[in-house]
């Protein structure tokens, strides 16, 4: 499959980016099972993490039918670092077009962070995939239905920041199209189980499914 075929397969089974801030090569394999089992399939490991392109080329070898790739990405030059790691999808915190144009040039995913109306047209013209609202903390579920409102018809708009299972909900309802998930999934250091039961709780309340 291309990265778009993951991508578009991820967005209508669990569309939820595990963001892996911290993670160790050494953790990557145990935390990368509890999430692929749990149903994950968009795994990102942020270049501020340690020997993060290790990480990346473990995650893909390990799990091939999973989008893995990296957040944090600054330059053109990481863009390309990330793919000689084995790396399919580029995440960002803000909009930058040199990142996203190289990284459609190399037939990966992006996902560049927008806020503003302005950044979110400029991404979708510079090639992105989809956009990162962050943070969401700054945002609303009104800010996501706004934007839906103006953006081309089924541009994925994922919030990012402060998401739980327990106000994912009202997010989805304005039209969120799926999130990234950070500490609330993954923090440097969980055992792997615990990442296991973090999982499970996002995944039903994605589903709809959660308990209270």
């Amino acid at each position: 499959m291309t990265p778009y075929d993951k991508f578009n397969a991820a967005m209508r089974q669990l569309p939820l980016v595990a963001i892996l801030r911290g993670l160790t090569p050494a953790e990557a394999a145990d935390v990368g099972d509890a999430l692929v089992q749990s149903g994950f399939l968009l795994l990102e490991v942020p270049l501020n993490s340690p020997q993060p392109l290790d990480s990346i080329t473990q995650l893909c070898k390990r799990f091939p039918d999973a989008l893995v790739g990296a957040g944090t990405v600054l330059s053109a030059q990481q863009v390309r670092d990330v793919q000689a790691a084995g790396g399919e999808l580029i995440v960002s915190p803000n909009f930058n077009a040199e990142v996203i144009a190289e990284a459609a040039r190399l037939g990966m995913v992006c996902l560049p962070g927008v806020m503003t109306p302005t950044e979110a047209f400029g991404a979708l013209a510079a090639g992105a995939t989809g956009l990162k609202l962050f943070p969401a903390e700054l945002a609303s579920p009104a800010v996501v239905k706004a934007l839906l409102a103006v953006l081309p018809r089924g541009t994925p708009l994922m919030p990012v920041g402060g998401i739980a299972p327990d106000n994912m909900q009202r997010w989805r309802a304005a039209g969120a199209a799926g999130f990234g998930i950070g500490s609330a999934l993954y923090k440097p250091g969980k055992a792997a189980q615990a990442v296991r039961d973090n999982a499970a709780r996002f995944v039903s309340a994605w589903h709809g499914t959660l308990l209270a």
